[in-house]
């Protein structure tokens, strides 16, 4: 299902006072928490979606928020997206949303608690690039008097509202929601420098700079020879996430159509295996995360190069293609993987692109 018709079905059908509420059987609850497994194959990098439209009673706003499990899962806290339908249901608001439910414990409902988050909202807005958030200054009106309603109008750091009788056509909206998420990398790093200070008559809130956190080494593995490290590979632990996966089963797909057959069972530690007239292209898939593709290149290309000696060269004296897969564009390293003979692919709002050797190859159209 496209992100516009689902944003026109839940506003055309989402009922507030229906008499069975949040029951299963209601259209628009049952579409909103069909939301995720709808908007799946569509969702840039790590993003999980899940719909929301309240829960022992309607929400007067439902919506549908987005989270990158490397920020929060939970909309209590943290930063997210998400698109906020007004109580009118004639407009609907995509957010780059704080948190509001958690800061309930220590500021209170009401006033407090939107001054704070309007403060901080402004401090983040402030420091993300501005040529990022160049148009997307909206300020939500959700046209309800819940205190809840007020505060995802407080928190809102990024927005841009649609009118649901003049809905963008679906390429405008993907572009805008994976635009917002990159949006939402950069915001979760900025967020890390928020220092807050006591200030008279309330809680002020003060950007101060950080030193960047330095990403973690590799774990210590030491193969005595090729063998020993052969003999280790099935036993390291490596993290697949669930867009990891659904990465390698997209691609797999796509390259189907372009004459190549995909393998992924058997060929463990390798994420994927493409076959196509005698020869062999060994594939790396990445997740991008945050917004920064270093390290996932940097993986990548280790991966890559290790697997390619050890189960190839020093098995049987083969040398496969090299192919790094990704789940966004990664800039300027196509061209650092291109002079290190690596295609590289990525997705896309509306499907895949690639460096121009992935396009020579026919990996993509």
């Amino acid at each position: 299902m496209e992100i516009r018709s689902l944003l026109i079905e839940v506003a055309g059908t989402y009922d507030a006072s229906h008499p069975n509420k949040t029951a299963i059987g209601v259209p628009a609850q049952d579409l909103l928490r069909a939301a995720g497994r709808l908007l799946e194959p569509l969702l840039p990098g790590e993003l999980e979606a899940e719909g929301y439209g309240g829960s022992g009673g309607p929400s007067s706003t439902p919506w549908i928020g987005f989270f990158d499990p490397a920020i929060t899962r939970d909309p209590k806290v943290g930063l997210y997206l998400a698109y906020i339908f007004a109580a009118d249901l004639k407009t609907v608001t995509l957010t780059l949303q704080q948190g509001v439910t958690a800061l309930g414990h220590k500021l209170g409902r009401g006033k407090r608690r939107r001054d704070y988050l309007a403060d901080r909202a402004r401090a983040l807005h402030e420091q993300l690039p501005q040529d990022s958030v160049a148009g997307w200054d909206a300020r939500p009106s959700f046209k309800s008097t819940v205190d809840r309603a007020l505060a995802y109008e407080a928190g809102s750091v990024a927005a841009r509202v649609y009118e649901i009788e003049n809905m963008p056509p679906e390429d405008v909206l993907r572009d805008d929601l994976w635009h917002l998420a990159d949006v939402l990398q950069s915001a979760a790093l900025v967020e890390k420098g928020l220092n807050e200070k006591q200030a008279p008559g309330g809680r002020h809130v003060e950007f101060v700079a950080k030193k960047g956190v330095q990403l973690q080494g590799l774990e210590r593995f030491r193969p005595r020879d090729a063998s020993d490290y052969v003999a280790h590979l099935p036993a390291r632990t490596l993290r697949k996430t669930r867009r990891h996966e659904q990465l390698i089963e997209a691609f797999g797909g796509e390259v189907q159509k372009h004459g190549f057959v995909p393998v992924n069972e058997g060929v463990h530690p390798r994420d994927l295996v493409l076959l196509k007239d005698g020869n062999s292209w060994l594939v790396e898939a990445k997740t991008v995360t945050l917004g920064n593709p270093t390290k996932a290149v940097r993986e990548a290309v280790g991966q890559l190069f290790e697997y390619s000696y050890f189960l190839y060269e020093q098995a049987d004296g083969t040398q496969p293609s090299l192919l790094a897969l990704f789940t966004e564009e990664i800039g300027v390293y196509v061209e650092y993987l291109e002079q290190r003979g690596i295609a590289s692919v990525w997705r896309t709002p509306t499907g895949w692109a690639g460096s121009a050797s992935a396009v020579a190859a026919g990996l993509i159209g």
